[in-house]
């Protein structure tokens, strides 16, 4: 039964009248979205208004009271991700149904529209970047995979099927896709983009967000505007310069905004010139609104507004952290937990954040909740659910898309297609068996591992025989866990003692039991009551180890550490100078307890300490032996290897981890033929091994149907034609290396290490041959030319081909890249089969900024380049631009 709330009263020819909810002009669906809003906004309180730009995740369980007054939306925690940093935010449940989680919704939703007093929908949010992040999900190839596939008709589909799956358990918000340009391969996110180049990421994320946008999903293009800065890093400092900018990073969202139509967008951790993008009123203020017209509503990145007080330093307290960022621009503020909404409120009413501010945030929240038709359809149809949830379409969908994302690397002497009359097969490597998704991924359904998909293929023909070989991190030291270390009363862990100052003097702030000493205070004090900068902590129990022994003990972190064992210092690294690891030897008996005490101080910041040993180290000897000889006894070895990487995850060193570039090389010793398969979102260096093996694969992550997918393209089933949206290093010194740089001063080489890449972008082999030929180029109007000619596949197997047409401007009054993607297609042909490829290369393509950053086609002339990567042009031709 609906609520009738009477919410307005007046006097009319002496009689007194009262209006219904259901009256109310924002309740009427034939209003205008503005006169809706406006209605609403003047009736609010200042509690309703401040709860309409807060998120979270979380729902109802703990007290539906608490959010009386509303709230924009909750992230429901009811399902696991394979993501470490969603799983600290969502509870592990993977057994919830799609169903299941849509009855969750709209009991959620039940409550907002029936009672509370305005009645204002919420709106369900969640991660969506390569399938939904919630069990029962179809889990896709990463996006870096998809963007392999140079297919915008592809990515398309498999939007639409994610975004079926999203909608119909009542999520209405998603905060994907990454369009940040992946510059350096050593940021750990690169998995997440679409690649390095401004093109190929813009087509990608608006092929990715206009389906859901289309659908009733809001898509948020993140993480504006940069989020990787020097060294690669995850959310360093960004130096760049607006032209640059304008040029590169802010392409793809610009592109999401007015050609795919987002309508909300999230602001990245770091900062811009010095102020941090959450609170940076140039980026979302001028550029996105006035001057891009985007009529949406801007988010806040997890904790970003309080990290504007906790990491940026720009502000005082969280109070004006909320204030700064509401009144330069932001219109919703996420954070991770409900209490955390406390100082951000208390902004709101003692006016930090201006009135004119706050309702101009409200603004932009209602409007996405009326034009979405939440107050008209707040609840979603319970039966639709299981039916789009990992159904049989997604899934054979995943499939064709890991497929297609594949990218030949190398193939000696046509190795591959592997020969079906082969009578053993050695495969080898963790992810040959594990059957990773990549970050952001959901658990996935039914995931099918490489092993198991060679199996199936090849039932009943040849034998597969797997062997791990190593892992692909096994390190060296492990923390001394919890049930090694006890109290005096017995309780496990060490008693810990913080201080307010660096010497371990006084009475300590800070009393507690640590279960073991692993910590990284890089972010964050280890207490409230002490300063990340200024701290110190003694620890003391006692150790007892499970074996006996001669083994390695000590420390690993930031200097300033001290390690007593029995009394006696053992080890002494009282000044700060850098990170490391020193361990002493020591003789372990079973059993027997030894005290231990660890000291260390920070008196800057970034602390980091561990209290490590070798006991339970595995050795890989034996392991990587056993997986030689399977190799000596197999016709073929399949060695799968992969990196570790991921958000906070930024890689120094690019080569494989752990022991797989000594396995690589000791299976390659047997004489066997070998296929390298990567498995990972980035680059890897591969001088160590490259020339020891005849083919390489890069697999991508490649979603839950990702094995059955490599088995058809090892196999031949399908023909590889993804091509790198990424620049493989030879070395991690060239970093960072992009394809459409601008011209040096000098040389792009170094003295003693080339400028070339290993593989540049766009490169992709394929088992045939395609050959280009009968280029024409005909104008077509005014800045327009038509661009056409012929692809013939010469080979044997059908196939993919992706020709991408390149652009050089030879003289122009402002610098510009030595060469940019403007054009490509995705073409299957079949063996000695021909077609011809148009492009119409138009103003945008042909125009540039100006010194007063006008956008403009100057007159000259402009090289078209066509290939089959950056560096492998087929063919090419002047054209003469006039005015």
């Amino acid at each position: 039964m609906k609520k009738a709330i009477f919410l307005a009263c007046g006097i009319l020819w002496g009689c007194t009248i009262t209006m219904q909810a259901e009256d109310l002009p924002y309740k009427n669906p034939k209003l205008s979205v503005e006169e809706r809003v406006e209605d609403l906004l003047k009736r609010m309180t200042v509690e309703e208004k401040f709860w309409q730009i807060y998120m979270m995740p979380g729902d109802l369980d703990a007290g539906k009271e608490r959010f009386k007054d509303g709230i924009f939306g909750f992230q429901v925690a009811t399902v696991g991700s394979s993501d470490p940093q969603m799983r600290q935010m969502l509870q592990y449940n993977p057994k919830m149904t799609a169903a299941e989680t849509v009855k969750k919704v709209n009991r959620i939703q039940r409550y907002f529209v029936e009672e509370t007093r305005l009645g204002i929908p919420a709106i369900i949010f969640d991660e969506a970047l390569h399938g939904l992040v919630r069990g029962g999900a179809t889990a896709f190839p990463q996006s870096i995979a998809l963007a392999a596939t140079f297919d915008t008709t592809l990515v398309s589909r498999v939007s639409t099927a994610i975004a079926r799956e999203t909608k119909s358990r009542g999520i209405r918000q998603i905060l994907s896709p990454v369009v940040n340009l992946a510059t350096d391969v050593r940021w750990g996110r690169v998995e997440e983009t679409y690649g390095e180049d401004p093109c190929l990421s813009a087509d990608m994320g608006v092929s990715f967000v206009k389906n859901f946008e289309r659908m009733g999903v809001i898509t948020t293009p993140k993480h504006f505007a940069v989020n990787s800065g020097d060294g690669g890093r995850d959310s360093n400092p960004i130096h760049y310069t607006e032209r640059f900018l304008e040029e590169t990073h802010l392409v793809p969202f610009k592109a999401c905004f007015q050609q795919g139509g987002s309508q909300s967008v999230m602001t990245a951790y770091n900062m811009i010139d010095g102020t941090p993008c959450t609170a940076n009123s140039w980026l979302t203020i001028d550029k996105l609104r006035k001057e891009w017209g985007f009529d949406g509503f801007t988010i806040a990145d997890a904790d970003a507004v309080g990290i504007i007080h906790k990491l940026h330093h720009t502000i005082n307290n969280w109070e004006e952290a909320g204030a700064t960022a509401v009144n330069n621009g932001l219109d919703v503020i996420f954070q991770t937990t409900y209490e955390e909404h406390e100082p951000f409120l208390e902004a709101c009413r003692k006016g930090l954040i201006t009135e004119e501010a706050l309702n101009r945030a409200v603004r932009q929240v209602l409007k996405a909740k009326f034009r979405l038709g939440l107050f008209e359809n707040p609840y979603m149809d319970e039966s639709e659910a299981d039916r789009w949830n990992a159904c049989a379409e997604h899934r054979a969908l995943a499939q064709e898309a890991a497929a297609r994302s594949m990218v030949l690397l190398k193939n000696e002497n046509q190795l591959l297609p592997l020969s079906r009359d082969l009578k053993r097969i050695a495969v080898i490597g963790q992810d040959a068996a594990e059957a990773r998704l990549g970050g952001y991924s959901g658990p996935g359904v039914n995931k099918i591992s490489i092993v198991e998909g060679l199996k199936k293929e090849l039932a009943g023909k040849t034998e597969v025989i797997y062997e791990e070989g190593c892992k692909r991190m096994n390190p060296q030291w492990l923390t001394i866990p919890e049930n090694c270390l006890s109290l005096e009363d017995g309780t496990s862990g060490l008693a810990a003692s913080y201080f307010k100052n660096i010497r371990w003097e006084g009475t300590p702030a800070l009393k507690r039991n640590d279960k073991a000493v692993q910590f990284s205070w890089t972010l964050f004090a280890p207490d409230s009551c002490l300063a990340v900068d200024w701290f110190s902590v003694e620890w003391n129990g006692k150790l007892k180890s499970p074996v006996s022994g001669d083994y390695q003990i000590g420390l690993e972190g930031n200097d300033g550490y001290q390690l007593w064992i029995d009394g006696k210092k053992v080890i002494d690294r009282p000044e700060k100078a850098s990170f490391r690891t020193e361990v002493v030897p020591f003789r372990l008996e079973k059993g027997k307890e030894y005290a231990v005490k660890v000291r260390f101080y920070e008196n800057t910041r970034n602390a980091r300490i561990r209290l490590v040993w070798n006991v339970g180290v595995q050795n890989e000897d034996a392991s990587i032996e056993k997986a030689v000889r399977a190799a000596a006894s197999a016709d073929v070895a399949v060695v799968v290897v992969g990196i570790e990487e991921g958000e906070f995850r930024d890689r120094g060193y690019l080569t494989l981890p752990g022991r797989q570039e000594e396995l690589i090389k000791r299976v390659a010793a047997t004489g066997k033929p070998v296929v390298v398969v990567l498995v990972g979102g980035s680059a890897v260096v591969m001088s160590e091994w490259l020339d020891k093996v005849p083919a390489v694969l890069n697999a991508w992550y490649p979603g839950e149907a990702g094995g059955a997918a490599v088995a058809d393209v090892l196999m031949g089933d399908a023909n590889p034609s993804g091509k790198l949206p990424i620049t493989y290093p030879i070395d991690e010194a060239q970093l960072p290396l992009n394809y459409s740089h601008k011209p040096t001063g000098r040389s792009d080489d170094y003295l003693n290490l080339t400028g070339e890449p290993l593989f540049p972008f766009g490169y992709g082999l394929s088992y045939t041959e395609f050959e280009y030929n009968n280029l024409k180029v005909q104008p077509s109007g005014k800045h327009t030319y038509n661009v056409s000619f012929t692809i013939r596949n010469v080979g044997k197997y059908k196939g993919y081909e992706v020709p991408q047409l390149y652009l050089k401007d030879k003289v122009a009054s402002v610098t510009q890249p030595i060469t940019r993607l403007i054009h490509y297609a995705a073409i299957e042909l079949n063996p000695g089969e021909e077609k011809t490829v148009s492009f119409i290369v138009n103003e945008h393509d042909l125009s540039m900024l100006d010194k007063s950053m006008n956008r403009v086609v100057e007159p000259g002339d402009f090289r078209l380049m066509i290939g089959r990567s950056c560096k492998d042009i087929r063919l090419q031709e002047v054209i003469n631009v006039k005015e």
